[in-house]
């Protein structure tokens, strides 16, 4: 099956709202890992603490994943950038192969994502 074709200007608008949704989640990590020193602070109950690192392994795991995926993106924006100066007449018209692993892997680490977000909420109604 042959792959299907964008044009260069969805790919590359679709590749900066992958970067801004990455750039939310490490930002929202952050905050995370802040609350996890808080419960650490107020709570130091062995069941307590062995959650407490468990989420603090899962989003050091999602920030290592987030760089990879800045890294993949980053590097189909270098290709649609040298497609564009081969070929810098019409770009807005240009079209390439479209990046469906890129997208599925988006996907999946959203989906992962939102899963590890409601377990940490749970656990920080439980906790306090």
């Amino acid at each position: 099956m042959e792959p299907t074709q964008k044009y260069l200007h969805e790919l590359h608008a679709e590749h900066n709202q992958f970067i801004s949704e990455l750039a939310f989640a490490k930002d929202e990590i952050k905050t995370f890992l802040h609350r996890l020193e808080e419960i650490v602070t107020a709570n130091n109950k062995l069941e307590v603490m062995q959650q407490v690192e468990h989420f603090q392994n899962q989003f050091i795991r999602h920030n290592e994943v987030i760089d990879e995926l800045k890294s993949e993106i980053n590097h189909a924006e270098k290709k649609i950038a040298s497609i564009a100066e081969a070929n810098n007449v019409a770009t807005d018209h240009r079209k390439t192969d479209d990046h469906t692993e890129l997208r599925e892997q988006m996907v999946t680490f959203n989906k992962i994502y939102s899963e590890l977000k409601t377990e940490f909420n749970n656990f920080l109604i439980k906790t306090f």
